[in-house]
């Protein structure tokens, strides 16, 4: 398997992620709106469904990163970038990636390893009566995110490197 097919896999990877994850803005909507319906219209509440719209806005926000990264589709200050070439953008995603995404992805992941770990140890609940019972579930996003991310910089570098190797295009 060479290089540019690691960089394929992981691509899908976050593509998949990506398209499964973007169907938790449509259920946020849908619960949030049968919450006011609940609460305005009959007077009941229910903090499991109001914990719920928490549980997909992190899935939405932490897993939705490395598929906006694979789409380009990330935050970047381009006040110089959008002036360069192509290739001199291409250096500077490489290098980015190298010496600052994958140094952040690293520091969430075993910074947070700890927290998660104790957290999936006591199989930690919501502290809310009628709660819902799998917070350990919701700080998992956390390392999942630097995992997730870590590949997709790394698919990134893979892709910038292998269009550094070829000559560049002088016509």
């Amino acid at each position: 398997m060479g290089w540019a097919s690691i960089a394929q896999q992981i691509d899908r990877l976050n593509a998949a992620t990506g398209r499964v994850v973007a169907n938790a803005a449509l259920l946020m909507a849908l619960i949030t709106t049968g919450i006011v319906v609940m609460r305005y219209g009959f007077g009941q509440g229910s903090i499991g469904a109001q914990e719920s719209v928490l549980y997909l806005h992190a899935t939405l926000f932490m897993l939705g990163a490395a598929p906006s990264l694979l789409a380009d589709k990330h935050v970047r200050v381009d006040v110089f970038y959008r002036a360069m070439s192509e290739r001199r953008q291409t250096w500077v995603n490489t290098i980015g990636h190298t010496a600052f995404t994958l140094p952040f992805c690293a520091l969430i992941f075993f910074g947070s390893y700890d927290y998660v770990a104790e957290s999936w140890h006591i199989l930690e609940g919501s502290p809310d009566p009628g709660g819902i019972p799998a917070v350990f579930l919701l700080k998992t996003l956390m390392p999942l995110l630097a995992v997730l991310l870590a590949l997709q910089a790394i698919s990134q570098i893979i892709k910038g490197l292998i269009v550094l190797s070829e000559a560049p295009d002088n016509g």
